[in-house]
């Protein structure tokens, strides 16, 4: 508590622009704060909006950004960076922050008008030639939360051996004595840019349009993020004029007013969608997140909509790119992360296609493309995707795009629609055909310092004692991906049990939230046996 102490002292002394927040704040709230600092990784930093060092503010912004431009300038001649941002709160002001900072440094950027994707964010990293890309956004957390994410020069968020470089120069940053730009100076001087490369996105984007047909319906929500603009000019201009948009959630708002948890991979997040579509009797439902990389979707069936989870999702676009694909390459590769679930492997491997899996997190999909451009082959990348709603098809950018995602959707359910079939009929012909797969996420939360005290505790006690069944059917494989070298995948806290009945159980803390996911595969018994999977998993996490 005395370093707690230290820290909260300093900041009421230096943090002037926190100063009426920091004089508000209670014993519990100090605590909160100042406990520890944020943490960079892989994922650049995520957290509250707040004063202190565990929280996201200008100072934080200052400090992560003085130390990505100490790490770019030991490594580039003339470094350069693109810029982005979402519709959360500060998110405009902590990328002008860092775009000021960069300019104080002498390192230029390119920088977004107003708020666009975080795909957009990747792109235009490539496109510009530049060394390094800054997106802040916090994705589809609640609106308190906003994040700081790097991307390396390929696009790709940067890897861990980057990252952990980049946190040794954060590391020595005194964070008050970071310096900034006058903001409007720096652009007239020409250290920062205003760019727009909405068109050569989008022209980017229909290069991997499939389907022939348009006339179906779809009711579309944004959900108060960057999908707002660029989904419905992209739907307006591939040709479909049957689109409705939820008028609550159409334009960007921090707040998310209707939505407490902006994430489309939850039913509560579709829900005005689909009343709409219902109302408007729409054919498809869909919703992109706040920064726009993930997509959820609902399909219009004889009893109703029929929500579509992130795993049938990346399984109907496998099969209906190469059902309906043309110009496929010859050795075509899919790759999906070790949580995604194996149907996804049965289809694929039905084309001929090789399916390479990789850890969580899509920055391992654009690993793999880049090992396969390096290697001459990086037209064999076909289609990326992992259980959590993303989706990526071609390389033009490397992350999930729920852009790209839309498009292929909304082609899939026309093309289907001509041919007399829904989205929900073609994903039941899977089943039929392959057998079904049951899946469930589940995340538990543990909040504050207590909390991650606990979740440390719980990963400790899991790797003591493992489950020796689940749900009675003896444990065939378990891995450690934290000590366990499999393949070429790099070291991770992740656990994973296969039963020798085909059933799964994979345990991973969560790299940007303060949440431990169980992900539960049942090969049998349907969704009660996820239930008594999930009861016995429960036991763990307590």
């Amino acid at each position: 508590m005395t370093d707690v102490k230290t820290k909260y002292a300093e900041w009421l002394k230096k943090a002037t622009a926190c100063e009426k927040e920091l004089k508000a704040m209670s014993e519990d709230d100090v605590f909160e704060a100042f406990y520890k600092d944020l943490e960079f990784g892989t994922a650049g930093l995520r957290g509250i909006i707040g004063a202190g060092t565990n929280r996201l503010n200008v100072y934080t912004i200052g400090g992560v950004t003085q130390g990505l431009c100490d790490y770019l300038k030991a490594h580039v001649k003339n470094p350069k960076v693109a810029i982005s941002y979402d519709s959360r709160h500060f998110s405009e002001e902590f990328a002008r922050h860092a775009a000021a900072v960069l300019a104080y440094n002498g390192v230029k950027s390119v920088i977004t008008k107003e708020l666009k994707p975080t795909p957009y964010l990747s792109f235009m990293t490539r496109h510009f030639g530049c060394d390094a890309g800054i997106m802040i956004t916090a994705s589809h957390n609640p609106a308190k939360f906003n994040g700081y994410k790097v991307y390396g020069s390929d696009g790709c968020q940067v890897t861990d051996a980057a990252a952990d470089e980049i946190f040794g120069y954060i590391q020595k940053v005194d964070i008050f004595g970071v310096g900034a730009a006058d903001f409007d100076k720096a652009v007239k001087g020409g250290d920062i840019e205003f760019i727009d490369v909405t068109r050569e996105y989008l022209d980017e984007v229909y290069k991997r349009s499939v389907g022939k047909n348009r006339d179906v319906s779809i009711a579309y929500t944004p959900l108060n993020g960057t999908g707002c603009d660029i989904v419905p000019q992209m739907l307006k201009e591939r040709g479909f004029k049957k689109v409705v948009i939820v008028p609550e959630q159409a334009r960007p708002d921090g707040a998310f007013p209707t939505c407490s948890y902006p994430n489309p991979e939850k039913a509560e997040a579709l829900k005005l969608a689909v009343e709409l579509g219902k109302k408007e009797d729409c054919d498809i439902v869909i919703g992109t997140d706040p920064d726009a990389d993930r997509l959820g979707a609902a399909v219009k069936t004889a009893d109703g909509y029929r929500l579509i989870t992130g795993n049938e999702m990346g399984v109907l676009l496998i099969d209906y790119i190469f059902s309906h694909g043309k110009s496929l390459p010859k050795s075509p590769v899919i790759v999906k992360t070790i949580v995604t679930t194996d149907l996804a492997i049965e289809v694929a491997k039905s084309y001929g296609a090789e399916v390479r899996e990789v850890l969580t997190g899509f920055k391992y999909i654009g690993e793999t493309i880049k090992k396969l451009e390096q290697k001459g082959e990086g037209d064999r990348f076909v289609f990326g995707y992992e259980e959590s709603y993303g989706y990526l098809s071609g390389s033009y950018v490397r992350d999930k795009d729920a852009v790209v995602a839309t498009m292929l959707v909304a082609e899939m359910a026309a093309d289907y629609k001509a041919e007399g079939k829904t989205i929900a009929d073609v994903l039941d012909g899977i089943y039929a055909k392959f057998g079904r797969y049951y899946h469930r996420t589940v995340s538990f939360t543990y909040e504050g310092a207590a909390g991650a005290q606990k979740m440390k505790e719980v990963l400790a006690g899991i790797r003591k004692n493992p489950p020796a069944d689940i749900d009675g059917s003896k444990v065939a494989t378990a891995i450690d991906y934290l000590t366990q070298k499999q393949f070429e995948l790099p070291k991770a806290d992740v656990l994973s049990f296969k039963a020798e009945d085909g059933s799964k159980l994979i345990i991973r803390p969560s790299g940007t939230e303060p949440l431990i996911k169980v992900y539960i595969t049942a090969a049998k018994g349907g969704e009660a046996r996820i239930d008594a999977i999930l009861k016995q998993a429960e036991k763990f996490m307590n």
